[in-house]
């Protein structure tokens, strides 16, 4: 990491660009792609819109993400039934503030009251809330066929998610930038990413036992998978994310932690996710071995980690969501035109630092 080392300097005007390091190259996984991809985007679309879940540039946003093609790129093998599922999940995880405003809500604590009530007490527990219902109606499908592990698996790290989001929206209110430990610690429940991972379990019908399932090395896999996908994510984010002010993204935690300018933190965290990628190679050749059966229902789920690494990468630069419609051309050029903080996240920056001289000066 040549440029690792290089310090921010006061004297230097604000970056207009970076580059992004190429993760491409490095990820050498085969890109696969369900064939019923089309399917179950349109299936999933009309379950969306479905009493006006979705409108307006909500409805927009939902075309420009791609999030059909993400699913069949993570889960290519699976069952149409399962991929369905599988994206219902994934489509309903990005848009999930927008299916919860339609509640009587204060943050993220209410959403997640509800979609956990739901999960946990699906027979005793109503509400008239959008996402409640959702949560049911995928919830009901999901156990049909998924092992009681994965169910219990699928509900514990949702419910560790909705914790680590509500952890992350007070940082956030209280304008906290966290240090690089805490934030890798949280961030990896932030992602959603151990949650879209039991789906792997459901997707290909696999009942790996819980002891295996508990093996550090499974751990460690999903550990690192989880990281490239997060990490890689926070570099395709970082944009859009300081456009609005938003400093819960690994490059403003490295840039304040280590003194970092904005160059040099990109490299720091590139090298990370190179480093992540090796890390789940070497895991995966040491392997042990739990018979025939179980070694089967193991290479699918590492394989379907794989997956996940190698779509995720591939699928941020055909989803809008971060570089627009240029995502073809950013994946060439690896450059990265700096987008101007939008002009209602400054002035709203302002208001809180004269509300805080205000309190000083009261103090």
């Amino acid at each position: 990491m040549s440029s690792t080392s290089t310090s921010c300097s006061s004297s230097l005007p604000p970056p207009q660009k970076f580059i992004l390091p190429d993760l491409v190259s490095h990820c050498t996984f085969d890109i696969r792609i369900s064939r019923h991809r089309k399917q179950i985007t349109s299936e999933t679309k009309r379950w969306l819109f479905h009493s006006n879940n979705l409108m307006g540039q909500k409805r927009e946003s939902y075309h420009g993400l791609k999030a059909g093609l993400l699913t069949a790129m993570c889960y290519p093998k699976a069952g149409c039934p399962q991929l369905r599922v599988c994206n219902d999940f994934l489509t309903y995880l990005f848009h999930l503030d927008n299916l919860s405003d339609d509640m009587d809500k204060r943050g993220t604590k209410t959403t997640a009251d509800v979609v956990l009530n739901t999960l946990y007490h699906p027979h005793s527990y109503t509400s008239p809330a959008r996402v409640s219902k959702m949560t049911k109606d995928y919830w009901r499908r999901l156990i049909q066929t998924a092992s009681p592990g994965t169910q219990q698996r699928f509900i514990e790290t949702f419910d560790f998610f909705f914790q680590s989001v509500t952890e992350q929206a007070r940082d956030r209110q209280a304008g906290m930038i966290p240090d690089l430990e805490s934030y890798i610690a949280l961030r990896r429940d932030t992602s959603g990413c151990k949650t879209s991972f039991v789906l792997i379990e459901y997707a290909y019908n696999l009942d790996i036992p819980d002891e295996v399932m508990d093996h550090p090395l499974i751990g460690s896999l999903g550990e690192a998978a989880n990281d490239l996908v997060t990490w890689s994510n926070d570099l395709f984010s970082y944009n859009v994310e300081q456009s609005k002010g938003d400093t819960h993204n690994m490059i403003p935690v490295v840039m304040n932690e280590q003194g970092l300018d904005l160059q040099a933190a990109v490299d720091f965290v590139g090298e990370l996710c190179r480093q992540s990628i090796d890390r789940f190679n070497d895991d995966r050749a040491q392997l042990p071995s739990w018979g025939p059966e179980i070694d089967r229902d193991v290479a699918i789920y590492v394989q379907g980690l794989a997956d996940w690494i190698v779509g995720s990468l591939h699928w941020s630069f055909e989803s809008e969501r971060y570089f627009g419609k240029t995502g073809r051309e950013v994946k060439k050029s690896r450059v990265v035109n700096l987008l101007s903080r939008r002009r209602w996240y400054v002035i709203l920056s302002l208001c809180s630092f004269a509300a805080q001289l205000i309190d000083d000066d009261d103090s």
